[in-house]
């Protein structure tokens, strides 16, 4: 696995570096000190594995995965128990406190094997079904709001829709804002799973439940979640293509 270690305190990321490069299926790409440096390594090394603390200086932990299109699997590093458990209710893959304990961490790397094993068989099928570099339904995103913070699977986010300069991020029963534009997330994601309905929205194909004539020539889509989303005249034709109606 292809690891990369962010941490602002030197001697805490050399001892974690010099525990993973002890397993011989650990790649350690690399280490940043900050979260500007770590964003710059995950788009130039593309990780699969960030061993992230979470307190640092000027930017957190929680700030770097707000601040990524596709957000590799997370591992939190902690010498704090508070933050631990608000890692945990991130749904981070784990977690480890400070000092890190050599068995904790080959817990968790087993638990790495498996869900990147997992993953592997669900990108190979994904892979003839969109160019790797648009987010795919098996890529997950970060969303932060106030407290609360989920890794959310792109194939669970039934709609996002523009308010203002954010979107809100519809999944489950959760509506969390993130700070990014429509047009920019449009362009990203693969247009075979995700259609633009209009310009306040986008809805993931894999939700629709139902559709019906509106005025005009448009189309109303009623999406599993409930929420009722009208397409215009000018994107129905295409809607009605891509669902082979």
């Amino acid at each position: 696995m292809r690891v990369l270690v962010v941490d602002d305190e030197r001697l805490a990321r050399k001892e974690l570096i010099n525990l993973l490069n002890q397993n011989d299926n650990v790649e350690v790409l690399g280490e940043a000190n900050n979260v500007d440096d770590a964003r710059e390594k995950i788009e130039e090394l593309n990780p699969e594995v960030l061993f992230l603390d979470i307190q640092m200086p000027e930017k957190t932990g929680f700030d770097l995965l707000e601040e990524l299109d596709h957000v590799p699997l997370v591992v939190f590093i902690t010498a704090y128990d508070e933050f631990a458990l608000q890692a945990f209710q991130v749904n981070a893959l784990d977690y480890l406190l400070k000092p890190i304990e050599p068995e904790r961490l080959t817990d968790t790397l087993k638990k790495l094997e498996k869900k990147l094993e997992e993953m592997k068989k669900e990108e190979d099928e994904a892979a003839s079904k969109s160019p790797k570099s648009q987010l795919s339904l098996t890529d997950q995103v970060f969303v932060k709001d106030g407290d609360k913070c989920w890794f959310v699977k792109l194939a669970n986010v039934r709609l996002f829709e523009s308010d203002g300069n954010y979107i809100k991020v519809y999944f489950e029963n959760n509506k969390p804002m993130i700070h990014k534009s429509l047009n920019a997330l449009d362009e990203r994601l693969d247009e075979k799973s995700f259609f633009r309905a209009s310009r306040k929205h986008i809805i993931n194909l894999s939700w629709v439940e139902s559709i019906e004539p509106w005025f005009n020539g448009g189309l109303v889509v009623t999406l599993k979640g409930g929420e009722r989303i009208e397409v215009s005249r000018r994107q129905a034709a295409r809607f009605k293509d891509l669902m082979s109606l």
